[in-house]
């Protein structure tokens, strides 16, 4: 299972103690991990290098994080604003890939060599033929000094990144214990992506290309069945979701998104792409909710034939008339005044196990005293055993990487023939 908890840890600790009680029922006992910025526990590379096949899926991690950070891009896709950054990004995840086998190949590195100076930062990245097509126009502006067009460009990506430069996420993001494979029959696990309500932005910019990851990882044949639940899901950025939504089913993979209402839907996604989304699901739980989301659920759970009765009256007699029409199961105006624990829906079934009744209105009644009882006997989450000057040398570490990486290159670059006209000649002819 993928957990993300929006406010951590009310979630997490259900899933961990769930998963002490029961964990001894599985064919391979998973492992617990968590992913959390603010107290680092486990370390996961969401770039692991292993995992990334082709450019491709450097140009999707790259989208996700940028527009993770800036959504309002989200609505502005395609603009070369927009693109340009997107592409650089690509350029710098693929080199770091293709380099060394991926030594270097993490998030913290790739902000760090885009901090180059660019008479150091473009040879080094033209030496990889994969990227060339991505960084010519980067490099053109720059040789007809279009320096305006080309910090517009870079400087774009170079902001956004630069709210994720601390200690603490390039600690989480800097090496991996774990691999997001958490499906795998052989090394099966239950990851718990914790966010910060009051650093929702940065955090959930990150944990969206977590989630990118998974949805390119975890369709394979041959797998276990798992599931991704995602409280708070508008909250994030998760790009590709309605393709993966779309095939998940296939590849034994249950999602559950929880969002207050489809208008933050739309605010993060955009209309078409959330409707796309909400359209998607085969199963439907709402509770009180107004406005578009009531009507949305209303016409998913459908019209029914009802029976109407009219009275008239008048002097001399009474007249009654009933006919049958279509209409409403449950009007959008029940939605919005459904009581606290009271839930209206629909359900999907199988061909080999038929639900009668896929349409429900009902209350959830809980044992608040046995809950009450069960929640008294919850064991803490595991505690962070990073020290600060862990976290202070990893940081040193990641920048001295990327000094050591341009130093060598540039040189390697000046003492090979074959590479030695990528180097930029100023006009003093130093």
């Amino acid at each position: 299972m993928l957990l993300y908890d929006f406010k951590y840890d009310d979630l997490a600790v259900i899933a961990y103690n769930s998963w002490l009680k029961a964990a001894h029922l599985y064919k391979k006992k998973p492992r617990f991990l968590v992913i959390n910025f603010d107290n680092p526990i486990d370390r996961c590379n969401p770039l692991e290098p292993s995992t990334m096949r082709d450019i491709t899926d450097a140009s999707e991690s790259a989208r996700t994080i940028l527009l993770g950070l800036n959504m309002q891009w989200i609505q502005k896709t395609g603009d070369f604003f927009v693109e340009s950054p997107i592409n650089f990004l690509t350029a710098i995840i693929w080199f770091l890939k293709k380099f060394k086998g991926g030594k270097f190949c993490t998030l913290p590195h790739a902000i760090e060599l885009m901090q180059a100076d660019y008479d150091d930062l473009f040879p080094i990245l033209s030496t990889e033929p994969e990227i060339e097509v991505l960084i010519n126009p980067f490099i053109s502006a720059y040789m007809n000094r279009a320096m305006e067009q080309l910090e517009g460009q870079i400087a774009s990506a170079k902001i956004a990144l630069a709210r994720l430069a601390s200690p603490l996420l390039y600690y989480v993001l800097g090496a991996s214990d774990f691999t997001l494979d958490i499906n795998n029959p052989d090394d099966p696990k239950i990851v718990v992506l914790a966010n910060n309500p009051e650093k929702t932005q940065v955090y959930g910019a990150v944990i969206s290309l977590y989630l990118n990851r998974v949805f390119r990882i975890l369709p394979k044949k041959g797998m276990e069945k798992c599931c991704i639940i995602a409280d708070e899901f508008s909250s994030l950025y998760a790009n590709g979701i309605e393709n993966f939504l779309a095939i998940s089913r296939g590849y034994k993979i249950f999602c559950y998104l929880a969002i207050q209402n489809i208008a933050q839907l739309r605010k993060s996604y955009g209309r078409e792409q959330a409707d796309v989304i909400f359209n998607l699901a085969g199963n439907i739980i709402c509770g009180q909710a107004i406005g578009d989301t009531a009507k949305s659920v209303s016409e998913a759970i459908g019209k029914i034939v009802q029976t109407r009765e009219s009275i008239s009256i008048n002097r001399q007699d009474t007249s009654i008339s009933r006919n049958t029409q279509l209409d409403f199961a449950v009007p959008a105006s029940k939605i919005s005044t459904l009581s606290a624990g009271e839930f209206v829906g629909i359900l999907a079934d199988n061909p080999d196990q038929v639900i009668k009744y896929k349409a429900f209105h009902t209350s959830i009644q809980n044992d608040h005293e046995a809950i009450k009882a069960e929640e008294s006997k919850y064991k803490a989450l595991p505690s962070s055993k990073v020290t600060d000057l862990d976290l202070q040398n990893n940081y040193i570490q990641i920048k001295n990487d990327i000094i050591d990486l341009i130093e060598t290159e540039i040189e390697r670059i000046k003492n090979d023939p074959d590479l030695a006209h990528l180097i930029f000649v100023k006009q003093d002819g130093k």
